[in-house]
């Protein structure tokens, strides 16, 4: 493996850490459905979503457990593939990185919880998004940034017609 690849594969694994950290954290500290006001629009609160993004499937009498773990396997093998090919650019394999290490946190609690632990909850007085985790923030960050190194416009390579 070379040390571009290793660097990529490091960052995912911060994910997965700084992820697990902070979900050992809350698990340790707080009851569920305990909430804890921070600022007057943001909580610590622990909740579980055995479903995936805005708790989709949660309410599944438990099949989505593995169906989802085998989801991110699956997509966490195809976006390592995909790191491999690109390892030498910047955009897309932090995004590639970005939504490993995500994947891989949300799946170590899928597996020890049958559920994702989500604690961090934005709200404007009742209303708010649904709770989510550090996994969940670095798999966004990572799609969006994905998504905008494929749509940004490609520099045009120099030809002697078009030099750069």
């Amino acid at each position: 493996m070379n040390r571009r690849l290793a660097g990529w594969l490091v960052l995912a694994a911060s994910i997965v850490a700084i992820d697990q950290l902070t979900k050992w954290i809350v698990l340790s500290t707080m009851s569920y459905g305990q909430a804890i006001p921070v600022t007057g629009f943001f909580q610590l609160v622990l909740v579980f979503n055995p479903g995936a993004a805005f708790s989709f499937l949660a309410d599944q009498p438990g099949w989505q457990r593995w169906f989802f773990v085998t989801l991110a396997i699956v997509i966490c093998g195809w976006l390592f593939t995909m790191l491999r090919r690109h390892q030498d650019e910047f955009a897309l394999p932090l995004s590639f990185s970005l939504i490993i290490g995500g994947a891989i946190g949300n799946v170590i609690d899928r597996i020890l919880y049958g559920a994702v632990v989500d604690f961090l909850y934005f709200h404007i007085d009742r209303y708010g998004w649904p709770a989510f985790n550090a996994a969940d923030s670095a798999i966004t960050a990572g799609v969006v940034l994905m998504l905008w190194s494929q749509f940004r416009p490609q520099p045009k390579p120099s030809t002697p017609e078009n030099p750069s």
